[in-house]
């Protein structure tokens, strides 16, 4: 039998899988934090908002190239992993990204306390941004604008909701 803190990532993967914000949002203590390279969260506010914003990308300009695949789903009580493939039209290009991720969870009380998630920010950067991705996803300029420019996105966002 799967530990229940495996079945927590299966419902967090198939409720991504199905562009369900809310129930992932769910998964997540009220003093959760997120990180990978383009966002760095804290609290389960910003969290959710992360997600919900993501989600409605996909279903406002994406859903027909949307496709979600995860496995080698494992945890205990503190400690879990994943790797996940998001398959999706970039909103600001409208190039398609195939992003090959590694997560890392750490748990409190039967929900995410701390998750990470890594992958090549070159390899996501030429695939979303083409030419620019290409010739700049290596650097640390091109990581800090994407990351500033996710951070506004998401600031406005919340404040639009």
């Amino acid at each position: 039998m799967p530990h229940p803190n495996a079945i927590l990532l299966e419902r967090f993967y198939t409720a991504f899988r199905d562009l369900d914000a809310p129930a992932m949002a769910a998964c997540y203590t009220e003093d959760a934090s997120f990180e990978d390279p383009v966002f760095s969260l804290h609290g389960a506010g910003e969290i959710a908002a992360m997600w919900t914003m993501l989600c409605e990308a996909v279903k406002d300009k994406g859903r027909d190239a949307w496709r979600l695949e995860f496995s080698a789903i494992e945890a205990d009580d503190f400690h879990g992993s994943a790797h996940w493939e998001p398959h999706y039209r970039f909103s600001a290009t409208g190039r398609m990204v195939h992003n090959v991720i590694d997560a890392c969870f750490v748990f409190d009380g039967g929900r995410i306390q701390h998750h990470h998630d890594s992958f090549s920010f070159w390899r996501w950067s030429r695939q979303a941004l083409g030419a620019p991705g290409w010739l700049l996803g290596w650097t640390p300029l091109l990581r800090g604008k994407v990351r500033q420019q996710a951070a506004r996105n998401l600031q406005r966002f919340r404040a639009s909701g």
